[in-house]
């Protein structure tokens, strides 16, 4: 799915109405009963719950009238309640004059302010994507006011306060909803770490808008779930050999550390990989050969190290980081990695290897275009040298990053996002908090790896894939265990299930 921007998202609505021949009131009907469905089904409020509905002078307090209404002919007695202004938009007046006499509407100001108790349901339809600066003055205390109660919030189409193409400034009132019911999309301001306290859990309701324009629109972001990716794993035929899937070299391990090569290794093979091997420090062999006796162990000279960089020639994939260590002779390896790498095989590099990157970044300009890294923020931020100042600025420094670099770069977390060197940023959808825990970045490198040994698959549709898996592995997963119970060891078993559900 496409993240468009505010201005984006209004000319969409526009462009509706022209396709359609319909009205924009006809098309806040449409937005009303998506809203006022949602509400009833998953909130399910007894006729004696309270309702509120916060209604600003726009077309998102427009949205809440209608909701309003729509109620009421349900048979609830929602309370309207109206923010003062100069102006209001055509669409907001003509709802309010639609309003059925019995509902009972009362004008916001410091003084009066809903009283709201535990159980009752408020509806957030204050200020939507159109807000451009933060609240203040009555709209702030309507907002702190609202935040101070134990009421179930509700926001419609953003949380008041929030703004959707850039960050609030430190100090910004916003309203803290529980729930963040979009029209037909989501928007980039709900992936963001900074801004999770305010969105809640939130769903999209499609409501009929223009699919021709959404297509052609160009964008900078996407978010991505099953829907883009069914049948992008290809097929395997009946007389495929392992070689089909080709032969991944993973150097991984030292000292103290080789439960990653474990874990890396056991998600590679999961991965469908035809071959594998493992280069480990000498102290890794029977770990290797023991607890992972599909793949092909090939111990280094050094003992608790890995020194030495094997002959590359068999390999389509290589992959290096997990538990590595970064001592200087593992950073030589890496070095020689960048020297040797051939145009055909595809690099994946992840953890320790990261690290000796950032402490020679030297080696940056030696790296092998298509290249995959897979840090975390921490990792990221060493990588560029610069503490990110908020989720935007991080977010333009992927972007650079990988356009700079010519690389791939997987920035782990709570919506994976992938930056490409064309310059899209592709949001993930799948997985869950149980995934906190140490390990599981292991298992995502493995899986890169062997999807980046598959030669039929792209380097995007690779990595796309391997980090949507890796998620839905993390959601299988916690179904059985619960999320407080989840190894990293568990995501292995359910990568195959994962791959399983994206074939068809």
């Amino acid at each position: 799915m496409k993240l468009l921007t505010a201005a984006q998202t209004r000319a969409l609505d526009q462009a509706t109405v022209e396709a359609q021949d319909i009205t924009s009131l006809e098309l806040m009907e449409r937005a009303a009963t998506a809203c006022t469905l949602w509400l009833l089904d998953e909130l399910q409020p007894a006729f004696s719950t309270e309702i509120h509905v916060l209604c600003g002078p726009g077309n998102n307090g427009g949205d809440g009238l209608a909701v309003a209404r729509h109620l009421h002919a349900a048979g609830y007695a929602p309370q309207v309640w109206l923010l003062p202004a100069e102006k209001h938009s055509t669409d907001f007046l003509h709802n309010q004059q639609q309003l059925p006499q019995t509902i009972r509407c009362q004008e916001l100001s410091a003084r009066r302010l809903p009283t709201l108790p535990t159980g009752a349901i408020v509806l957030d339809a204050l200020f939507g994507t159109g807000l451009t600066r933060p609240l203040e003055g009555l709209p702030a205390k309507v907002v702190q006011h609202l935040n101070q109660m134990e009421a179930t919030v509700v926001a419609v189409d953003i949380p008041s306060g929030l703004l959707s193409d850039s960050p609030n400034p430190t100090g910004s009132v916003v309203v803290r909803a529980r729930y963040t019911l979009s029209f037909e999309l989501p928007k980039l301001a709900f992936l963001l770490p900074r801004n999770a306290e305010f969105v809640g859990e939130w769903t999209v309701l499609p409501i009929g808008l223009d699919q021709s324009f959404i297509h052609n629109t160009p964008v900078d972001n996407y978010f991505v779930d099953a829907t883009v990716l069914t049948g992008r794993l290809p097929r395997r035929a009946r007389f495929s050999h392992k070689g089909t899937f080709g032969h991944a070299l993973l150097l991984a391990g030292s000292y103290g550390k080789l439960g990653a090569a474990v874990l890396a290794a056991r998600a590679c093979l999961r991965g469908g990989v035809g071959l594998l091997t493992v280069r480990t420090p000498g102290v890794g062999y029977t770990v290797l050969q023991t607890s992972v006796p599909e793949a092909m162990a090939l111990p280094d000279p050094g003992r608790d190290f890995v020194t030495e960089l094997p002959e590359l020639k068999p390999y389509a994939a290589i992959g290096m980081g997990p538990g590595l260590g970064q001592e200087e002779s593992t950073a030589e390896v890496l070095r020689l990695l960048f020297q040797q790498t051939e145009s055909r095989q595809a690099l994946v590099l992840d953890a320790d290897a990261l690290n000796l990157l950032s402490t020679h970044r030297e080696l940056l300009e030696k790296l092998p275009p298509d290249t995959l890294l897979t840090p975390h923020p921490k990792e990221f931020e060493r990588l560029t040298g610069e503490p990110a100042r908020d989720d935007y600025h991080r977010l333009g420094q992927l972007r650079a990053f990988c356009q700079e670099y010519r690389c791939y770069c997987v920035l782990k977390g709570d919506y994976t996002a992938l930056g490409t060197p064309d310059g899209p940023v592709y949001f993930n959808s799948t997985g869950n908090p149980g995934m906190a825990t140490g390990g599981s970045g292991d298992v995502l490198t493995g899986l890169l790896l062997a999807l980046r040994a598959d030669q039929r698959l792209s380097p995007l549709d690779a990595a796309l894939l391997a980090v949507y898996a890796h998620g839905r592995a993390g959601d299988l997963a916690a179904e059985q265990s619960g999320e407080a119970g989840l190894i990293a060891g568990d995501l292995v078993q359910f990568i195959g299930p994962a791959l399983r559900e994206l074939e068809s």
